[in-house]
Formats: structure tokens, C-alpha cells, sequence
């Protein structure tokens, strides 16, 4: 109570006029739950529209490991569908018979899109060089596998019939491909330069030549 004083008279009472109080708006749960489906329901709308800008397409990806440089077969590669691709140069399946007989230029991993800038059409056998087969016993090969695009080193061994332990002579070469007739035996294809290839052929024939393995691919 308030005590309000008028001059010329004693204390009048006047009563107190109580605050107003405000009440707040309840949202409904099911406004609520409305207005959640509402925006979920446009974020959805966004990607559709977004999805159905960038068509879906079928591209060729990379079914099984192709080392480099060795031709690209059919069975190598698989048809996947895919949306967009932006960013990114996917060969088309329809482009499958422009890629066949072409050339690994890189390693191609299992389950990556294939691009063109993966492929080549230039031989491992360079200009000036020439081919040659090692038959090596597995022991006499620098790795469990060698891969074509290896780099390698020929180094020549001391004759038996000499006294000469110098230095051997070494020869770059690059592995092309390999096989194995036998399982006591495997072939080996060489690219060296022509100069390099009598020498080569005579220390291979005299069994007085080590292969080392310098760079895999």
C-alpha cells in the first residue's frame, strides 16, 4: 500500500495497481513437429533438384591391377553408373573400344574410375633401343615380381677363368614383360639401348650377368 500526501490534508491510502504479467506463447507439439517436416522436407527438395541438374552417366572403372605399360584389355575394366562427376575426366563406356589395346601409363588400382591421362599409346621399346630375353632361375630374379616400367641395372660378374676382381660393367634396362615357362625358369624382356645389346647377348651366354632392380614402377 502506498501513502500519497494532497496539501492542506493528512495521509490518504491509494491502492497499488499489480504489474501485468505476460504470458508466454506455448508452441503445440504438433506446430512443433510440423515446422521440423516442413524443413527436413526442403533440404530434400535442394538435393533433389541439385541430384537431377547432374545426370547420372555410365563411366569405365577399373576392374582388376594393370601394370604399366601393359595393354589394356577388355576384362581389365568395368562399366559403372555414376552422378556429376565434377571435378573429375571419367572415360565413357562408350569409349570402351578407343581404350582397349592402348598402354598402362601409371598403375591402374582396382575400383578407381579410369581417366585418359592414365593411358598411352607409346611402346616401352624407345627410340633406339632393342629388345632381349634373360632366362634366370627365380633366385636370380631382384624381386618376387618384376612389373613392366621396372627400372634395372645389368651387372656384369668376374669370369671364372680370370683373375680380375674389378668393378663389373653395368647396363640400364627396363623391364617390358616376363614369364614363367617353367617353374625352375623365368624369362625376362629387356628394353636397351642398341648399343648395349651385343655386348648384353655375350655375357648373358657365358651366364655372367646379375639383374638388379633399381626403381619398380
Amino acid at each position: 500500500m502506498s501513502v500519497v500526501t494532497r496539501s492542506g490534508t493528512g495521509p490518504v491510502d491509494a491502492p497499488v495497481v499489480p504489474p501485468k504479467v505476460v504470458r508466454q506463447r506455448r508452441m503445440r507439439p504438433g506446430l512443433l513437429g510440423l515446422a521440423v517436416l516442413l524443413i527436413a522436407l526442403g533440404g530434400l527438395g535442394s538435393a533433389f533438384a541439385v541430384t537431377s541438374v547432374r545426370a547420372t552417366g555410365s563411366y569405365l572403372a577399373v576392374a582388376r591391377a594393370v601394370e604399366v605399360g601393359r595393354e589394356i584389355r577388355a576384362d581389365d575394366l568395368v562399366t559403372v553408373q555414376m552422378a556429376g562427376g565434377q571435378g573429375l575426366s571419367p572415360v565413357a563406356a562408350s569409349q570402351l573400344d578407343e581404350v582397349v589395346g592402348k598402354r598402362a601409363a601409371v598403375a591402374l588400382t582396382p575400383g578407381t574410375l579410369l581417366t585418359m591421362a592414365q593411358l598411352t599409346d607409346d611402346p616401352l621399346l624407345g627410340p633406339g633401343q632393342q629388345q632381349i630375353s634373360l632366362a634366370l632361375t627365380p633366385g636370380e630374379v631382384p624381386a618376387r615380381t618384376l612389373s613392366p616400367g621396372d627400372k634395372v641395372l645389368l651387372v656384369t660378374t668376374p669370369d671364372r677363368n680370370s683373375d680380375s676382381r674389378g668393378p663389373g660393367t653395368r647396363f640400364e634396362a627396363t623391364v617390358i614383360e616376363t614369364a614363367t615357362p617353367e617353374a625352375t625358369s623365368v624369362v625376362v624382356y629387356l628394353a636397351l639401348p642398341s648399343r648395349d645389346v651385343p655386348a648384353v647377348v655375350v655375357l648373358a651366354a657365358q651366364k655372367r650377368i646379375a639383374l638388379v632392380l633399381t626403381k619398380a614402377a
